[in-house]
């Protein structure tokens, strides 16, 4: 390809100027979450051939569809760069590990080759988005993230471009932890797919947002764990995306295609789709029948012990492993706030001593149980124990009060004319209210749709 890009796999992004100069969030091989996802539709050699070739390796963040240890030793020898999240944990892991990393700082425009430059956000969640202007032509690589408080500065961008590509996860949900039961034991029902039109949101969305076409994106892939197929019902098809449609000023294009940008054309590229297995979960190292021993419980102890919001949430985390109840108490209070999380000691163990909960989380072979004033007929972990688990103290090595106060610090700073306030809003109100409604509120009742369209007036600027 002269000039343009394609879009493959996952969340990969293949951009051309008569070469391929930059791939995005290669997953390119194996699994992801502990064995729990596939990629849905195999890479054909030409595009194969453009990532290997590829002189630069973007990672938005850590999660394994995105940050694949297996690929990224197919590509030890490129450039990576990295966005300037706070913390740093990806790029002193990749340092160590040798390769040659490069950080991206917030807002810059860094030219790649002659005619394409990029340009990059990272927000308090430890997501990024990148900006790619290709000959004239802007591309918003949001992957699974939301742009927390570039959605204004975005949206301007968008103003000095014809022709604009929205690329971002939607879906059903499964992107994140649904595999919750009741204390009865029973899996708590969710909403069944074939009641949901993707396209009315995916539309509002693209045109929140000023572009002229979405493409689907980082929500290709399948279950392949016996635990964890029962979820292949939540991911959806491609076929899923563009049913309810209804935008007059932006076009929903198909999720793997060959855009020349050249002469503005494109291509449907026709990957092969993944044949489905169900693979035992022994084959990834977990025995559901394995125990605890009193050094795991001591790990566990401190792990969950040392994130300060946990302990100001959450009375207990019960860890019940091969049918054992190992109670970790966070708090000295009444035991009316607490989670159960069930899982096989081998994975749960490699989460909490690499700090990477979020693959036990989103993997959805983990069962997890709410108890107390925490229980819904819709549950939630926001906002008690996601995102200060995953997301401050993980990746963002934010645990204590003063990490905290000093993480969400930076994040003000970088926003420079956000307003504290308007930072807090974001963070806070958004998280608490958007789960309340969706917990609480049926999705086609006046209401939820009165409170959107609120929402949305109120983001407009965020």
């Amino acid at each position: 390809m002269e000039l343009g890009f394609e879009t493959i796999g996952n969340a990969t992004l293949i951009c051309h100027d008569r070469r391929p100069v930059l791939v995005t969030d290669p997953w390119i091989t194996g699994s992801a979450y502990f064995g729990s996802w596939v990629l849905s539709h195999q890479i054909p050699d030409e595009q194969m051939h453009s990532i290997e070739q590829s002189e630069f390796v973007w990672i938005s963040h850590g999660h394994p569809d995105h940050l694949s240890a297996e690929s990224l030793k197919m590509l030890n020898k490129k450039k990576i760069l990295l966005p300037d999240h706070v913390g740093g944990l990806i790029f002193r892991y990749l340092k160590e590990e040798g390769y040659d990393v490069h950080i991206l700082k917030d807002k810059v425009w860094t030219k790649l080759s002659d005619r394409i430059n990029v340009l990059c956000l990272c927000d308090y969640n430890q997501d990024a988005a990148l900006l790619i202007d290709i000959n004239g032509r802007l591309i918003i690589n949001m992957n699974d993230g939301s742009a927390r408080g570039w959605t204004g500065f975005i949206k301007n961008i968008v103003k000095d471009y014809h022709i604009s590509f929205y690329l971002r996860l939607h879906g059903y949900g499964d992107a994140d932890m649904i595999n919750f039961f009741n204390e009865e034991g029973e899996r708590i029902p969710r909403e069944q797919p074939s009641s949901m039109q993707l396209g009315p949101y995916i539309a509002r969305d693209t045109e929140h947002f000023g572009a002229k076409f979405f493409i689907p994106f980082s929500s290709m892939h399948k279950y392949q764990r016996q635990d964890s197929v029962w979820a292949q019902q939540y991911s959806a098809p491609l076929s899923a995306y563009a049913k309810g449609w209804d935008s007059k000023s932006s076009e929903i294009l198909p999720a793997f295609i060959r855009f020349d940008c050249m002469n503005d054309t494109w291509e449907k590229i026709n990957p092969a789709e993944t044949l489905p297995v169900v693979l035992d979960p022994k084959d990834f190292g977990d025995d559901w029948g394995e125990q605890l021993d009193k050094s795991d419980i001591e790990i566990a102890t401190k792990y969950f012990g040392a994130i300060y919001q946990l302990t100001r949430n959450l009375d207990f985390i019960n860890l019940r492993i091969g049918g054992k109840d190992n109670i970790i108490e966070l708090g000295r209070r009444r035991f009316n706030k607490g989670i159960t999380f069930e899982a096989p000691r081998h994975s749960l163990m490699l989460a909490v001593q690499y700090e990477i909960f979020d693959d036990m989380l989103i993997g959805n072979f983990m069962k997890t149980t709410l108890h107390g004033r925490l229980k819904s007929d819709k549950p939630t972990l926001y906002p008690y124990f996601s995102p200060y688990a995953p997301k401050y103290a993980d990746n963002g090595r934010a645990k204590s009060k003063k990490e905290l106060n000093l993480y969400f610090k930076e994040y003000r700073e970088r926003l420079e004319s956000r307003k504290i306030a308007d930072f807090l809003i974001i963070q806070k109100f958004e998280a608490r209210s958007k789960n309340f409604f969706r917990s609480y509120i049926p999705q086609h009742s006046v209401v939820y749709k009165t409170a959107k369209q609120v929402y949305y007036s109120l983001r407009k600027n965020w």
